[in-house]
């Protein structure tokens, strides 16, 4: 949906849920400020049994002039009604009549959406949606003074200040933001209450410690999600602690902070798997966290975690390549396909010695551009180095521009200047000479793969991935995604 398409309507109410929280009252300020340019008459409100009073929420309201209203007994008819970081129909939103409904939103779905609807619940906070909706419609945050502070403050509480960020469009927010940071301290300083303390307290005197894969689970009353992250942080400082749950419940939804100090388990991908199916999760390799719809499950909240944490820690098998060995009798031989993907000489974009950073949809890599130094972009578009050996000698050019969308498409940063390209658009076609031998076969567990090329990171496969080792080396072990297997590799039939 493009927001555009909401200008057909004049007489418009944004709202956002009851008892909202920064991201709320953030997403539904920039909402209001762009249709208020586009000459629309527009409210800002929220509804529920309860005034915002938390000292950091009143201090955004009054500092930052965000144009909301408290409205109990809101009766009106309004031509359309957009509920802003919620979905209409959902419990945590009193219902309000419209002749028309939109929904942008960042949560998991758990309503049939209407006609006019924005959900991305890969995104951090619902200011990246709204900003990336207004940014598409050619208009600059930044244009208004306390705007671009609110926005950011809104995905720093949605995101445990920042260390639950997943999403490569979260960073191009806050890279593009021009906040005033004095007042991000005073807010952040002012997010714990006496009775939040107390809560802390509690839930770290009351926590379960399962010993044999030394992870403790904390359960906390209801509370500000960012106080879920200083139960989780404070109980990983604990010898012998290496991964911490904190969550809460209440009658909307199921929160929690997962944090990790080893390299076997990844944060985010932990977070994820406790929300897979029945909500949603992410955030760094040490920092994640997620929610839970409670009404998905079908056991107690504290037995569903308890259940999924033991599952996870048991599904894995843990592969460090340098000290492993596989045996190929039970692997088939495949050879590699020809293959178009795209490449960038990054000398073009940025001269010798230069040091970049390449956003991906995977994270972000760092590297100095040297003069021989090359990008390739695979068919999904995961983005790698390359020298300009190895690319010669592996892929020949089509001669003409490589183009193919994605997701989201990697872009790159001058690290010293800031200056911003989008990798695309320098993007030449290439296709691979084929012909590289593999042995490998489906996975039937899951397996944590440490490589020969990074042993501080795993690379996940899951049941169905291929794991494969180069014929003419037994050490190269690698995962490759049971989707895109096909696409790069056939299997040679034995000879007799």
């Amino acid at each position: 949906m493009k927001l555009s398409e909401l200008l057909q309507f004049n007489d418009i109410v944004i709202q956002c849920h009851d008892n909202p929280d920064a991201d709320a009252l953030a997403s539904g300020a920039a909402l209001h400020w762009y249709f208020t340019k586009m000459d629309k008459k527009v409210r800002f409100i929220y509804r529920g049994n309860n005034q915002t009073q938390k000292s950091n929420l009143v201090i955004m309201l009054s500092d930052l002039a965000i144009p909301i209203s408290y409205e109990p007994e809101f009766d009106e008819n309004p031509e359309l009604l957009i509920t802003v970081d919620c979905q209409y129909g959902q419990r945590n939103v009193t219902t309000t009549t419209a002749r028309n409904i939109a929904i942008i939103d960042h949560h998991q779905i758990t309503v049939t959406l209407p006609e006019f609807a924005e959900v991305r619940s890969n995104i951090g906070s619902c200011s990246t949606v709204v900003w990336n909706l207004i940014r598409e419609e050619g208009l600059d945050v930044n244009e208004d003074k306390n705007l671009p502070t609110a926005l950011y403050y809104g995905l720093y509480s949605d995101t445990n200040r920042l260390s639950e960020i997943s999403h490569p469009l979260d960073r191009d927010m806050l890279d593009s933001l021009t906040i005033q940071r004095s007042l991000i301290t005073k807010m952040s300083n002012a997010n714990i209450s006496l009775k939040e303390l107390k809560i802390t307290g509690k839930a770290i005197l009351e926590y379960e410690f399962f010993e044999d894969h030394k992870y403790l689970i904390l359960r906390a009353e209801p509370c500000d999600p960012n106080i879920l992250g200083v139960i989780s942080d404070f109980s990983l400082e604990t010898d012998s602690v290496d991964v911490c749950l904190a969550y809460y419940v209440n009658p909307y939804e199921i929160k929690y902070s997962v944090r990790s100090c080893t390299k076997e388990v990844h944060a985010n991908e932990l977070a994820a798997f406790l929300g897979e199916g029945v909500g949603g999760g992410g955030g760094h390799i040490y920092k994640a966290g997620g929610s839970i719809h409670p009404e998905k499950l079908v056991k107690d909240p504290a037995v569903y975690l308890k259940d999924r944490m033991a599952e996870y820690f048991n599904m894995y098998t843990i592969l460090y390549t340098k000290d492993t060995v596989l045996d190929t009798a039970d692997m088939s031989l495949y050879e590699k396909l020809p293959q178009e993907v795209g490449t960038v000489r990054l000398a073009d974009i940025f001269p010798a010695n230069t040091q970049v950073e390449i956003r991906t949809l995977e994270g972000d890599v760092v590297i100095s551009v040297e003069d021989d130094s090359f990008l390739m972009i695979g068919i999904e578009g995961e983005v790698y180095p390359i020298n300009q050996t190895k690319l010669l000698a592996r892929y020949k050019s089509l001669g003409r521009p490589y183009s193919r969308s994605f997701e989201y498409s990697p872009s790159i940063k001058n690290l010293a200047t800031g200056e911003k390209t989008d990798v695309m658009s320098h993007a030449q076609a290439v296709v691979s000479h084929g012909g590289g031998l593999i042995y490998a076969k489906p996975l039937d567990h899951c397996v944590k793969l440490f490589t020969l090329w990074d042993e501080e990171k795993y690379y996940l496969g899951n049941i169905g991935d291929y794991i494969a080792i180069r014929a003419e080396d037994e050490h190269d072990i690698y995962i490759i995604k049971k989707h895109i297997f096909p696409q790069l590799y056939k299997e040679i039939e034995p000879t007799i």
